[in-house]
């Protein structure tokens, strides 16, 4: 059966034709790419994606279906989803729908038979840009669309943690979850974690668990007091979309954390730790997105092979001026992946060691996060290496 048509068109006049799946209608966003091979559906409910038009590279999704057990969180985050092909048919026991019927559900835009590889090569060459998705019969003229796209605000200075971050605290107790769930280190709780609710993924507060903590999360606009009220054993601060440097709030949240109870955060956490010790955050041309991104832990001298969704960036040097000694570096551009602080409990990793999608290699730093409640020291070269080997 003919699908109606789709266009995707860019602030810098493309317009790509292609056929609509999902939901009927427009969205509007930054326009990203995923070299991930599997887990779209892990993607699409990834809450750092808000205000995002994701791209997949891997020419056929959809095979599988999309299943509840493998949801980021409650429902897509995406703005609207593009793919080379989309399967016709879905072949998985688990699945519960197709793709298409989900982003459907939940009125998200998507788009497929379009060239994907030059799509991606242009964000590649040119950086990411502002796009527009139209699914509707109604709004497919081509210079409208890009007018569309070239008034849209910038992801720079955009803050989004407001938009994801939840309304209330919750208590979080879900380990394994389901029997198909990774789980190498499942533990009774024995330390309290207050988790900073930036937009976070399920599968880091698994692993939290999984770990042996008893986790309470908070919205990422509560004050140091709030915090301090619950004598968590420690902090952990999330990933999150939009702009670092423009969600005030959570920065000074965290200033008023650090150094009084052990610290860790990943992806736009980093960035938050980063900025908080009067560090400086950059954007990235096209950004960090995929499960394949090679990262050297310098401490050990290993490399990881890590999840990565991240479009902004600690400045390293910045860093160094105020304590900080990146442990992590990225083995594509040379940013920088990981720090800790020279003297205080705290670090930090921009990628995603919880994966979902992804590989497992660094799953160890959340053992390392306990040992750092254990000893009130961030974790050292010795004892990254002494977790790596725990999970071999």
């Amino acid at each position: 059966m003919t699908r109606p048509i789709a266009k995707l068109a860019l602030e810098d006049g493309t317009v790509f034709r292609g056929q609509a799946f999902g939901a009927a209608g427009t969205r509007a966003g930054e326009v990203v790419f995923n070299t991930s091979m599997t887990g779209y559906q892990e993607i699409i409910t990834d809450p750092s994606y808000a205000g995002q038009i994701v791209t997949m590279t891997y020419p056929l999704i959809g095979n599988y279906g999309v299943g509840v057990e493998d949801e980021e969180s409650p429902r897509p985050q995406v703005e609207g989803f593009v793919v080379k092909e989309l399967s016709p048919i879905v072949s998985n026991f688990r699945a519960s729908e197709s793709l298409s019927d989900y982003l459907a559900r939940y009125g998200v835009a998507a788009i497929d038979g379009i060239d994907t590889r030059a799509l991606v090569r242009k964000l590649r060459v040119q950086g990411v840009m502002r796009g527009v998705l139209s699914t509707d019969p109604g709004n497919l003229d081509d210079e409208k669309l890009v007018a569309d796209a070239r008034i849209l605000p910038s992801m720079a200075g955009a803050d989004l943690v407001k938009v994801v971050k939840p309304d209330a605290a919750y208590d979080w107790g879900d380990g394994a979850g389901s029997p198909f769930a990774y789980a190498p280190r499942q533990r009774e709780a024995e330390f309290h974690v207050v988790a900073i609710d930036c937009g976070i993924k399920q599968n880091i507060l698994r692993n939290l668990v999984q770990a042996g903590c008893r986790v309470t999360v908070l919205p990422a606009d509560v004050t140091a007091d709030q915090v301090l009220a619950g004598r968590p054993d420690g902090i952990f601060f999330s990933n999150g979309p939009g702009d670092p440097a423009a969600v005030g709030y959570t920065i000074e949240l965290a200033r008023g954390l650090v150094g009084k109870v052990p610290i860790f955060g990943i992806c736009l956490g980093c960035q938050m730790l980063g900025l908080a010790l009067g560090a400086t955050t950059f954007k990235l041309k096209f950004g960090h997105r995929g499960g394949n991104q090679p990262v050297l832990n310098i401490p050990t001298g290993r490399v990881e092979i890590t999840s990565q969704n991240h479009g902004f960036a600690v400045e390293e040097k910045s860093l160094q001026a105020v304590g900080g000694r990146m442990t992590h570096v990225n083995l594509n551009d040379r940013t920088l992946e990981g720090f800790v602080h020279a003297e205080l409990p705290l670090f930090a990793v921009q990628y995603h060691p919880e994966a979902s999608p992804g590989p497992h290699d660094a799953t160890y730093l959340f053992d390392c996060f306990v040992e750092e409640m254990q000893t009130g020291r961030p974790p050292t070269a010795e004892s990254m290496a002494a977790a790596q080997d725990r999970l071999k």
